[in-house]
């Protein structure tokens, strides 16, 4: 690399030396957000040292969005000595005394074999995004392959953390025989056209995609698996399964909206609705035993979107999903960075366990909804 050894970045001894892995394209990739976040001193147990970005340091150098991730990468070797790499087996090896995270933020297929990269390049902790592989069987692999070399993989499940989330779950806690609904919605127009390209691009299904979020935020809070799951009813009324053409010309079939409330053999109960089309707040709602609301909290809130205005100047046509979460974001990444650093647990971080048992229950719940609604 170009830095000369002082200008490298190094993290203090109370920080993790971290390793971007997938920073795509700027204003467009999550990884890139992250890198961000990072640089900016908004996560102080983490150091951004390494990124490691195979697509545009290589075939799509010149491609689309390759000149503006050339631009990020001078200006941010200069101004931070951040060193950047083809692949993990690029990265020199680990200094004695240092504890090196890897933050994995590429495509959701390539995670087990960079999973085996970053423990052979010595990271300790492991920070997955969201499902953590296309499969349960591949997730239990690498659930075994980091057990084995004494590796923990925390997930990127950023509602876990999230405000309204928690709001939502404290109101609950002290009302007695309420009862919490989980929303999440997205901004596809609906149109067959807008839906059917959502579709082919999410192929894996709504429940193992946009939804899973949610499925993780009942294996984390409420003990929901598939074997502790009592009975699955389905709103009807709310919820619509399409056939659509997707860009490719080929039939997708999926949920463009899904409502169901799950009981637990352990006597828990919870609600999750899910809309494509239901535009950009999600939210947590808490109601009596009678169906009526009696709390809700958005996200974004008031001071979400204050803060949503700040970063919307700072970095425009960025991805706007990125701003209304930026705070969980940090959240996530600093308690994954305490954890590498000083083993400190991190509070209500997915575990690969729970990534697990949201993944399977996705899996579970897909044929079993589609029947209901057929």
């Amino acid at each position: 690399q170009l830095c000369s050894r002082s200008t490298m970045a190094t993290p203090s001894k109370d920080q993790a030396e971290v390793i971007l892995v997938g920073c795509g394209c700027p204003l467009r990739g999550m990884g890139w957000y992250h890198a961000v976040q990072m640089l900016g001193g908004e996560c102080p147990s983490a150091k951004l040292c390494h990124i490691v970005e195979p697509w545009f340091l290589g075939p799509g150098a010149s491609g689309p969005g390759g000149p503006e991730f050339a631009t990020f990468k001078d200006e941010t070797a200069e101004k931070h000595g951040v060193q950047f790499h083809k692949s993990l087996a690029d990265v020199p090896a680990v200094a004695d005394g240092v504890k090196r995270l890897a933050l994995i933020s590429g495509r959701t297929m390539d995670n087990p074999r960079l999973l085996g990269e970053a423990i052979a390049a010595g990271c300790t902790v492991i920070y997955l995004e969201k499902p953590g592989a296309p499969t349960v069987a591949e997730l239990k692999a690498m659930k075994k392959e980091a057990a084995d070399a004494n590796v923990t993989i925390c997930m990127g499940y950023n509602k876990n953390v999230c405000k309204y989330v928690r709001k939502a779950r404290e109101f609950a806690a002290e009302t007695e025989g309420s009862h919490v609904t989980f929303v999440s919605n997205n901004t596809y127009e609906p149109t067959a056209e807008s839906l059917g390209e959502c579709f082919e691009r999410n192929a894996e299904g709504m429940l193992k995609n946009m939804a899973i979020h949610e499925l993780a935020l009942l294996a984390s809070f409420y003990d929901v698996t598939v074997d502790n799951i009592d009975s699955v009813i389905v709103d009807k009324e709310f919820s619509s399964l399409q056939t659509l053409k997707g860009p490719s010309g080929k039939d997708f079939t999926d949920f463009d909206k899904a409502k169901f409330t799950i009981k637990t053999k352990t006597g828990k109960e919870v609600s999750v609705q899910a809309d494509r089309c239901g535009g950009d707040t999600s939210y947590a709602m808490v109601s009596d035993a009678e169906g009526k609301e009696l709390f809700r909290h958005s996200m974004p809130d008031e001071d979400d979107k204050a803060n949503v205005s700040v970063l919307e100047a700072k970095y425009p046509g960025a991805m706007p999903y990125f701003f209304s979460q930026d705070p969980d974001y940090v959240t996530v990444k600093e308690r994954v960075a305490k954890l590498c650093v000083v083993g400190e647990e991190a509070k209500d971080i997915a575990t690969i366990d729970i990534a697990i048992n949201a993944l399977e229950v996705g899996e579970y719940l897909t044929p079993l909804m589609k029947e209901q609604l057929s």
